[in-house]
């Protein structure tokens, strides 16, 4: 969180925006959506295609996740509180939920890369840098070959 919040410019500010909601609520479950969504925006990749929020009023939130490649969803119910535990949390590949009823977001993208991984899949060109990094530094798989920015947020981790 520390090298997520020294970010600077646009970036910096859409990541401090991203880390109000720890101090609204403080959970392991808020941090770790927070730092997943920080992750991608340092690697200036964008999170919402990562992860998909969706109200359960929302009468196109099916049609949007059959037109997903692959990706996380959040439905909330109308009128609930950033604290409030989501409707459902799942898992999209292909138009298809994969999972559902998963319980927080990093259960979710913890599922997808290992779906993504056993299914042999591509990663997602617009999320290539997030899925290194969950794959080559944080579960250390293939780790010796990096790309110049994941290697750059290694040595800030390491250093």
């Amino acid at each position: 969180m520390e090298i997520f919040l020294t970010k600077g410019g646009t970036r910096g500010k859409k990541i401090r925006g991203l880390m109000l909601a720890i101090s609204k609520h403080d959970n392991i479950h808020t941090r770790r959506a927070c730092i997943l969504k920080s992750l991608c925006i340092h690697l200036n990749e964008d999170y919402e295609k990562l992860i998909k929020e969706y109200l359960d009023t929302d009468s196109e939130a099916k049609s949007c996740m059959e037109q997903t490649v692959m990706g996380v969803y959040v439905i909330q119910k109308e009128g609930a509180e950033p604290e409030d535990d989501p409707e459902d949390v799942g898992v999209v590949i292909e138009g298809v939920e994969a999972n559902t009823d998963l319980g927080n977001i990093a259960q979710a993208c913890a599922l997808l890369f290992g779906l993504i991984y056993r299914l042999n899949l591509s990663y997602p060109p617009e999320l290539k840098c997030t899925f290194e990094v969950l794959q080559k530094i944080l579960l250390n798989l293939d780790g010796q070959k990096l790309s110049s920015k994941v290697q750059f947020l290694k040595n800030k981790l390491m250093g």
